[in-house]
């Protein structure tokens, strides 16, 4: 099972990618901004963090970055709908999968399940 923190501030995807990922076996703890996400990063440890790139207050990239400070062994996957946003992201979060609204659900789980590949071979 892999511990995924969800960043997303519009509540109708925030709970349709949580209530997915969770049918898919995984264990979502869902927030609706990056200062809510970076608070629950001090005191949890996660596999993934998951995040919009466009959120009011502090946007997924500058999340993703402290993230990386506070929890470097967490991976970070940006999911966006902009295009420019995902070329500025590349730039500051090289490390970070990206993931361009609109996907299919499957394709976000096999995504997530993707990242973590290595964690199960090795595992066996």
């Amino acid at each position: 099972m892999i511990r995924i923190l969800l960043a997303e501030d519009d509540e109708a995807m925030r709970t349709y990618l949580a209530r997915a990922l969770d049918r898919a076996g995984h264990s979502v703890v869902a927030v609706s901004s990056g200062t809510d996400a970076l608070t629950m990063l001090k005191t949890e440890i996660y596999d993934l963090l998951l995040s919009d790139i466009v959120m009011p207050g502090m946007d997924g990239i500058e999340l993703a970055q402290r993230c990386a400070d506070l929890s470097p062994s967490t991976k970070v996957m940006f999911i966006t709908g902009f295009a420019a946003v995902t070329l500025r992201a590349a730039r500051e979060a090289p490390h970070a999968k990206m993931l361009s609204k609109p996907f299919h659900l499957k394709d976000l789980v096999a995504e997530v399940e993707r990242q973590f590949e290595d964690v199960a071979a090795a595992c066996v």
